[in-house]
């Protein structure tokens, strides 16, 4: 069973959904999200870990941010939430903006993390492929979103907010019935006041390093050393699996393989493999409490077999 609570850090309450036992993961959601994206995956994991799908600030049922929220401001909630919880080590599941703010979080304090496991997200080595002729055309809504109209058009009615909403999570999605049985759901989180510029603020906050990476002009940063496991979808519109091929110049402990017949949402569009995958991953690096599986199997392997990277 899901259970709902509401904790205060870095001087914001945050929205917390959590169930299972066992070693725990923190799962942080992307964009157009928030925690319910991660049901599934959460009723498949809980008889092995204990998850924990916080709202994002911005998000869902936490508070909203004053202005512009960048990556590195998630990082900074995010490992205050720990303190509060009381969590000294843990290991982080994250998707898109969530796996935006694992990177700053996993340099903000290296030794809370056991691992990180990784669904499509941006990363440096993207570069100026971001920029291109054929990326701008998917990924147009990163500048409308900063505009100061957007959230007034986008919520001007449950219908024009249903249509922007489900535009993303079905042409990104490579099943396209994956989001069908929860669209209002979704719908009904946008449509509560301050959820769409809440959601909005990210790409504000994000909006210079997204220049600078397709200037080639961020900051340089060593890898982060963390067992970090990747899996990208061989189907994603807007994150093509073609840009995860710079991934070890960012994370020197690297899992690396594609996540076949799925779109931007894995989670979502195959939770199956989903749960598997992170299960798999977590317990290979030690951080699974044995007894609390009912099953001892493997997650399936990718049908090209998975490309690992592994440096000291």
């Amino acid at each position: 069973m899901i259970q709902r609570t509401t904790i205060e850090a870095n001087g914001a309450r945050f929205h917390l959904a959590e169930t299972g036992a066992g070693r725990p993961l923190l799962l942080l959601h992307g964009w157009p999200e928030f925690w319910f994206t991660w049901e599934p995956v959460m009723t498949r994991l809980a008889h092995r870990f204990r998850l924990i799908a916080p709202d994002l600030r911005g998000f869902g049922d936490s508070d909203k941010p004053a202005g512009p929220f960048a990556p590195h401001n998630h990082a900074d909630d995010l490992l205050a939430l720990l303190n509060q919880l009381g969590i000294e080590r843990i290991g982080v599941v994250g998707h898109d903006v969530g796996g935006a703010a694992m990177q700053p979080l996993a340099r903000l304090a290296p030794d809370r993390f056991a691992g990180l496991f990784f669904f499509d997200f941006p990363y440096p080595g993207i570069g100026s492929r971001m920029g291109s002729p054929d990326s701008l055309i998917e990924i147009w809504y990163q500048s409308f979103n900063q505009m100061p109209m957007a959230p007034a058009l986008v919520g001007a009615s449950r219908e024009t907010c249903k249509a922007y909403i489900g535009h993303f999570l079905r042409h990104w999605s490579w099943r396209k019935d994956a989001f069908d049985s929860v669209i209002e759901v979704f719908v009904d989180n946008f449509m509560k006041p301050g959820n769409l510029e809440g959601g909005f603020a990210h790409y504000k906050g994000s909006h210079a390093g997204r220049i600078a990476m397709m200037k080639g002009a961020l900051p340089a940063f060593p890898p982060i050393d963390i067992p970090t496991c990747v899996r990208w979808a061989e189907h994603d519109a807007v994150l093509p699996f073609a840009w995860s091929d710079r991934l070890s110049e960012t994370f020197s402990n690297l899992d690396f393989a594609q996540f076949p017949g799925v779109g931007h949402f894995p989670h979502r569009e195959d939770p199956d493999r989903a749960a598997a995958e992170i299960g798999g991953f977590f317990e290979r690096i030690g951080w699974c409490e044995l007894t609390a599986r009912n099953s001892s199997e493997p997650p399936p392997p990718s049908p090209s077999g998975p490309k690992r990277f592994h440096s000291a």
